[in-house]
């Protein structure tokens, strides 16, 4: 089999535990893209929080953004296909949160914003500083949530977090069941809320079929919840040893953490070695 596509999740797969990708990823990937294979990065990230890695992978396809709630163009800077929050719904959200008394980020247009601050707020502002100027995300405290969400042309997610596990499969329970959104789990205390429907498959799938290729012809790699949709339908769907269990149930492979090179090992293997 010859794949042709390579698709990524970013946090807990192709990032290490000090949100760096590993050098032999970057020589695996460069290689694969120098054989004519397209690399693509699908993340529950804004696209304002993927420019580091963007630039470091020398990528020039869009990235599948926000769990699939749109693909972005960097090269356009422009969003070529979306299904974003309604308003009515953004603020029905807001109330769900104020209720159970939940941290939201909400991922609007270009920027990310939040009206106090948390521990993941501090940990985002900190890891933004980090970087160039150029490469910070947008990350803005606002006074309401929901004047801002009237004044957004689109409203893409909401990150929400909280250390009471319970408070928050609660209150996810109640957004799917009142509003009918979907809840996407990222990790055991954090929760994406979206449009029900938007998933990192089928973004995947919409791209890779306007290319002219199949399912058939992509890897994709990824660690939790949000990343089974693409690993189910891709031709090789790996997981990382880092993942919960339930997604290396649902992967055709389980390799390495993402602190060891196995990424790197599977491009050699399973790409490279078959062109």
């Amino acid at each position: 089999m010859t794949y042709r596509v390579i698709a990524l999740d970013l946090d807990g797969t192709l990032l290490d535990r000090q949100k760096k990708i590993l050098p032999q990823s970057l020589d695996a990937l460069a290689q694969a893209q120098a054989a004519g294979v397209r690399v693509l990065i699908a993340t529950g990230r804004h696209h304002v929080a993927i420019h580091p890695f963007y630039q470091a992978l020398q990528l020039d396809t869009p990235a599948i953004c926000c769990n699939g709630t749109y693909l972005y163009d960097y090269q356009a800077k422009c969003v070529l296909h979306a299904d974003p929050l309604p308003v009515d719904q953004a603020k029905r959200v807001l109330r769900l949160l104020e209720k159970f008394d939940i941290h939201g980020l909400m991922y609007v247009d270009d920027a990310m914003l939040y009206q106090r601050p948390c521990g993941h707020i501090v940990r985002a502002q900190a890891w933004a500083e980090s970087l160039p100027p150029a490469q910070r995300p947008t990350l803005l405290q606002v006074d309401s949530l929901a004047q801002a969400a009237d004044s957004a042309q689109s409203i893409w997610k909401f990150a929400t977090t909280d250390e009471d596990c319970a408070a928050l499969r609660g209150f996810a329970d109640q957004v799917e069941s009142e509003l009918g959104l979907a809840c996407e789990w990222s990790w055991h205390d954090q929760v994406d809320v979206a449009q029900a429907g938007n998933s990192k498959g089928k973004r995947l799938r919409q791209w890779v079929e306007e290319q002219g290729f199949s399912m058939q012809d992509v890897i994709a790699f990824g660690d939790n919840f949000n990343d089974i949709s693409m690993l189910e339908l891709a031709g090789l769907g790996v997981a990382m040893g880092n993942g919960v269990d339930e997604v290396k149930q649902r992967a055709d492979l389980v390799i390495a953490d993402n602190d060891q090179p196995g990424i790197a090992e599977v491009i050699h293997s399973r790409v490279l070695n078959q062109i």
